[in-house]
């Protein structure tokens, strides 16, 4: 088989190599960084856990399920607690419980008489059907009202985007949702009569999908996929150049400059803008740049048990920006597996930053730990400082799918059909979260595959 290039060692290219090579297909893997994995990274420490990134993975898609065997890894993966599923949003200063069912629903505090009404009047809404792209925000307030957005989907567009629902693009930050719209008419009714549609393609709303980690943090899947790798993975080597060649490209490092008959771009938006590529096509990066990455900062902080009245059993809680609280929200981490704290202590890990409030994303250690400390001593009785600290900063963390992202996607999709042996996957492209990640890589390693093949 003919050998390919995979540019960035997070979760998407190092899914893409590990298909790929049990294709047969020769891989090298090029990582400007240290490590593999990107956001995930997990420490453990003093008998805490803490995760620098995200805390689990969707299981949305049943190809998620199949690299976990495929690694085997099944041994060691780790299902959330049953008795943490309760999710809480902040509403009149504290966390409330989000209701579960239709009769949790129509008593909950969370949401106010006209609020209710409006989710009962919502099938009744017509449809738009005039092709304008609209906000997540717009849509929202068109099918529910202004309450449900900011009491609601504005803590949801915090927790999955660290974003604006007022900037974040329906068809291309929830393209789901538009869908519903779309096909039956009304997010209800899409629920009610979608199921089936659901079930045959084995896919599952984000709401209700399964999650997981492993018994030593999601570190556990790099990882296990680097080794499986072996010498196909090459780290601090930065690819400066891509020049296309007779049949292929030529990738450019500071330690060589090798050939290869496809390549495939996993790394971020902001870095291909930065990536010189050499074509016929004459091909343009540079707009990749306009891509908004806001900082996020995630703090991970450890309490004797009796220091913080909530009880924390749940997955955690999200907080709307009305509110006026400072953090996004934080996840009962502790609550979640086994192991994530010492005996009767628990682990909160809080995000701060976001489109949000940028300038917070960029404070220092010590700001981090105290503006965090400030919201959960309102919001979950904790008494006292922490006995486990640990903070990791992303200058430029989630990329913002806002209105008007269709043309980056327009212009990958132009530059692969010009130049049929290159390639692009990863966040910037096919999802935020890291399941839609994993799926883009083992969707790309299929297509790559097969353009091999023919």
């Amino acid at each position: 088989m003919k050998p390919v290039a995979i540019i960035g060692a997070g979760i998407t290219g190092l899914t893409a190599a590990f298909y790929l090579k049990r294709q047969g297909v020769p891989v090298t893997v090029y990582e400007a960084g240290g490590r593999v994995g990107g956001v995930i990274q997990s420490i453990r420490k003093d008998g805490f856990l803490a995760e620098f990134g995200p805390n689990t993975i969707l299981e949305t898609s049943p190809k998620i399920a199949q690299l976990v065997r495929d690694a085997g890894l099944e041994s060691r993966k780790l299902a959330t607690d049953p008795k943490a599923e309760a999710r809480f949003v902040v509403r009149y200063g504290r966390p409330i419980e989000m209701p579960g069912s239709p009769l949790g629903f129509i008593t909950t505090p969370l949401f106010t008489a006209k609020a209710k009404l409006a989710v009962l009047r919502e099938p009744f809404i017509k449809p738009r059907r005039d092709g304008v792209e609209e906000s997540i925000g717009q849509f929202v307030v068109r099918r529910f009202n202004q309450e449900f957005l900011d009491h609601a989907i504005d803590a949801l567009v915090a927790g999955i985007y660290a974003g604006d629902p007022h900037k974040l693009s329906l068809p291309h930050a929830f393209p789901k949702l538009k869908a519903l719209e779309d096909n039956y008419g009304s997010m209800i009714k899409g629920q009610i009569f979608g199921a089936r549609d659901r079930k045959k393609s084995g896919e599952v709303a984000k709401d209700r999908a399964a999650k997981f980690s492993f018994d030593e943090g999601l570190q556990v899947l790099p990882d296990t996929l680097a080794k499986i790798l072996g010498d196909s993975l090459k780290l601090n080597s930065p690819v400066t150049k891509l020049a296309q060649v007779v049949n292929g490209w030529r990738v450019t490092t500071p330690q060589a400059e090798t050939e290869f008959d496809a390549v495939i771009f996993c790394s971020t938006a902001y870095k291909l803008a930065e990536l010189g590529i050499e074509s016929a096509q004459k091909i343009s990066t540079e707009g990749f740049s306009e891509i908004i990455y806001p900082p996020v900062a995630s703090v991970v902080l450890g309490f004797h048990r009796e220091n913080v009245a909530h009880s924390c059993q749940g997955f955690g809680m999200l907080i709307p920006k009305i509110e006026g609280f400072k953090i996004l929200g934080t996840i009962f981490s502790s609550a979640l597996f086994p192991n994530r704290a010492p005996a009767n202590h628990v682990t909160l890990t809080s995000y701060i930053g976001g489109a949000r409030y940028p300038e917070l994303g960029l404070l220092s250690a010590e700001k981090l730990v105290e503006t965090t400390l400030e919201d959960l001593r309102m919001l979950l009785g904790v008494k006292g400082g922490p006995v486990f600290t640990h903070m990791a900063a992303y200058p430029r963390a989630i990329p913002q799918y806002n209105v008007g992202y269709g043309k980056y996607r327009d212009l990958l999709t132009d530059i692969e059909n010009k130049n049929p042996n290159l390639f692009f996957a990863g966040h910037y492209r096919d999802g935020v979260s890291l399941g839609d990640s994993i799926v883009s890589g083992v969707n790309i390693a299929e297509r790559v595959g097969n353009f091999l093949k023919s």
